[in-house]
């Protein structure tokens, strides 16, 4: 097509402003020449581009706008594939600021997609927003995707890198845009955007975006942002920093928690000292989180405390963030730290590293892309069958949760070596070769990713420019706003009085184990006569405390450490048990005990003691009876791990001691990982004649 000429192209930048300006809803803004050149080659051009620019720099202007001009032109409406329902209430609030027509499509209104698509058809949307999950739902992506490949005036990706798997957050329904982009028709705009992108993840989208790509990649300094460190060497120094310092922060934030059980714990003694917080997590339900968003963004609450969840996206004027234990690089840092000082001119960034932060990282590592077995046994389980199988089905012959088996099918998808049809999935028998060297490369990086994290720490030079530099920005220079550059003084003093209660807040120690209630699909298959509702499912039981709690946490990790020796219950932890049945009280006249292969000593100990303390006697040991089933046997997976515990345990009664008959028994074990080896022995013991089963254990992961 031809070069617009100048008069031409002045106008549309004069027209383009007059839209910024209604967007905004200010007459003195321009536009930026970068989000000029983003917008011409969209809107002029019809060219695909990437943008790489930091948190508040515009870029959803530059779409909207974009999107208005083509509208102007007759062109389909835009969609817009957005990771997060908080991005995408904020997206249609800003479009409606314009004059914009904005619908989206979720799992959360699914009632409203044909009136939706009713309204798409007649021409009055003019922005549709899409989760990536919608792209991998088999209705959607066969009859409502090719129709908007098809009619679509721009296309627009935003986060863009979590199309990579070299990303921080990358999400495998992103890959299926890469689909979208080869039906799209020739000469429709493709915009991709992010605010977190280094060197490697932007050739790599921009590679999968195809050939001519404008990349405009911008200054990733915060101008507004003052970054620091406290570095506290206890759990109880650091909530208790944050009880002394919360309130000094300026405005409303976000502190954030790396597991959804510090975002509780934290959240209930930041309240107990007088502070207006709410815990925020995946967990927390859609109809709170939308109004805890809008309570954090009109200033109505201190802060929420809050998990990642509360992330990518969520738009509001925002005075600090506070990260309680650190994200494990620093790209996914700086993408949470960008969620303050947008709208305000200065913000405060803090963060109050740990020691167990490692701990969890390596957890999150655990749930990489299967190994190269696990994949080819799901590709022959899919194969033998002549029907799609759900994932709960695949779940009984491949070891794998449902989390790790739903995600690699979903890479597997656009791989083309399965297809998600109704019903489940199905092989496709086209060849698939596992890519060992590039997973392998991946998980390299997220190794020099974490060991740049820890040097964040530890650096004395500019942290800004630090964090500019891990994600390649050119121009990274000393900042003069953070800490390192004497721009920002954080004290690490705290109160006796908030030590006292923190101490006390995290020694408390006690979590409701909740009984399972329901067996999981397929067990049939795998010979067990198990199904539905669980009949003669144990009692609530407790654990002193969760893996990752803050408290008792500590010990019990450095106590379940593989490394770590076997041997009795260590004092502080059994008074923490006798706490724990001080305030259960649950009625026991007989105590059962899982036998431990790995740690014997430890749950004969505490079993004994148990009984010395309670004056019951313990009736049996729920025993290993097929060694050849390993101790971790299905743990990943509700089916497999019912089939293994019921396979290598039986109740075997102390022929000493009064039968089960009518007994209220307290099972003890050293710690519940699923809940299945309580249930399956809550079960047998049961059918040996207990009345009731009431599981006590030291830890749980839950």
């Amino acid at each position: 097509m031809p070069a617009p000429t100048t008069t031409d192209a002045t106008s549309t930048r004069e027209r383009a402003e007059e839209h910024l300006r209604a967007l905004v809803g200010r007459e003195d803004v321009v536009l930026y020449d970068d989000q000029w050149a983003a917008i011409s080659a969209l809107a002029v051009d019809k060219r695909r581009s990437l943008v790489v620019q930091r948190t508040g720099w515009g870029k959803s202007a530059v779409y909207f706008v974009a999107t208005l001009l083509l509208r102007e032109e007759g062109a389909g409406p835009t969609v817009i594939v957005s990771p997060l329902l908080a991005l995408m209430r904020n997206q249609i609030a800003a479009a409606e600021r314009a004059g914009i027509r904005a619908v989206t499509i979720n799992s959360t209104n699914m009632q409203d997609w044909e009136p939706i698509q009713d309204q798409i058809r007649a021409g009055g949307v003019d922005v549709l927003l899409v989760s990536p999950e919608r792209l991998n739902n088999p209705g959607f992506r066969d009859e409502v995707l090719p129709r908007l490949a098809a009619t679509t005036g721009l296309l627009v990706v935003d986060e863009a890198h979590c199309i990579s798997d070299w990303g921080h957050d990358f999400r495998p329904d992103y890959r299926r845009i890469r689909t979208l982009l080869g039906d799209l028709p020739d000469g429709v705009p493709v915009l991709a955007t992010t605010a977190t992108a280094n060197a490697r993840v932007t050739a790599d989208v921009a590679e999968q975006l195809g050939t001519h790509v404008l990349v405009l990649r911008g200054s990733l300094d915060r101008e507004s942002l003052r970054l620091g460190v406290v570095r506290l060497k206890t759990a109880e120094q650091r909530l208790a920093w944050l009880a002394d310092h919360l309130a000094e922060q300026p405005g409303s934030g976000i502190v954030y928690c790396l597991t959804v059980s510090a975002t509780q714990e934290v959240a209930g003694y930041l309240r107990s000292r007088g502070h207006d917080v709410h815990a925020y997590s995946g967990q927390t339900d859609p109809t709170e989180r939308s109004a805890l968003e809008s309570q954090l963004a009109a200033g109505e609450v201190k802060a929420l405390v809050a998990t990642s969840a509360l992330g990518m996206g969520f738009d509001a004027a925002l005075g600090f963030v506070v990260n309680l234990g650190a994200p494990q690089s620093p790209v996914a840092y700086y993408q949470q730290v960008g969620r303050a000082g947008r709208g305000v001119d200065d913000a405060s960034v803090v963060l109050l590293p740990a020691l167990e932060d490692r701990d969890i990282w390596a957890y999150f590592a655990s749930l990489a892309f299967p190994r190269e077995e696990l994949v080819r046994q799901t590709l022959a389980a899919l194969a033998e069958e002549d029907r799609p199988l759900s994932t709960a089905a695949l779940e009984t012959r491949v070891e794998l949760s449902r989390t790790r088996l739903e995600t690699m099918l979903k890479v597997l998808d656009v791989d083309g070596a399965v297809r998600r049809v109704g019903g489940g999935w199905t092989a496709t028998g086209e060849p698939w070769a596992y890519d060992a060297e590039r997973y392998a490369r991946v998980a390299e990086a997220r190794e020099r990713e974490q060991q740049a994290m820890l040097d964040y720490l530890a650096t004395d030079r500019c942290r800004m420019e630090y964090l500019r530099q891990q994600l390649d920005d050119p121009g990274a220079v000393p900042c003069g706003r953070c800490d390192n550059c004497g721009g920002l003084t954080l004290s690490g003093a705290i109160s006796e009085e908030a030590m006292t209660a923190a101490a006390e807040r995290l020694a408390r120690p006690g979590v409701v184990v909740a009984p399972r209630k329901m067996w999981p699909t397929g067990l049939a298959a795998m010979g067990l006569d198990l199904k539905g509702k669980i009949a003669d499912a144990a009692e609530e039981g407790r654990a002193v405390a969760r893996l990752t709690d803050l408290g008792h946490g500590a010990a019990l990790r450095a106590l379940f450490r593989a490394d770590a020796e076997d041997g009795p219950v260590p004092v502080p932890l059994v008074n923490a048990v006798l706490e724990v049945l001080g305030d259960w009280r649950p009625p026991v006249s007989a105590i059962a005990v899982v036998e431990s292969a790995t740690r014997p000593t430890l749950v004969s100990d505490l079993a004994a003691g148990l009984s010395r303390y309670l004056q019951v006697p313990v009736a049996g040991t729920y025993a290993i009876v097929d060694e050849s089933i390993p101790p971790g046997r299905g743990a990943v997976n509700s089916a497999q791990r019912v089939a293994a515990v019921s396979r290598r345990f039986a109740w075997r009664p102390d022929p000493d001691a009064p039968s089960l008959e009518g007994a209220e028994v307290l099972l003890v074990d050293d710690q519940s990982v699923t809940g299945w080896t309580l249930t399956v022995a809550a079960r047998d013991l049961r059918a040996a004649g207990a009345a009731a089963v009431h599981p006590l254990v030291l830890a749980t992961t839950g």
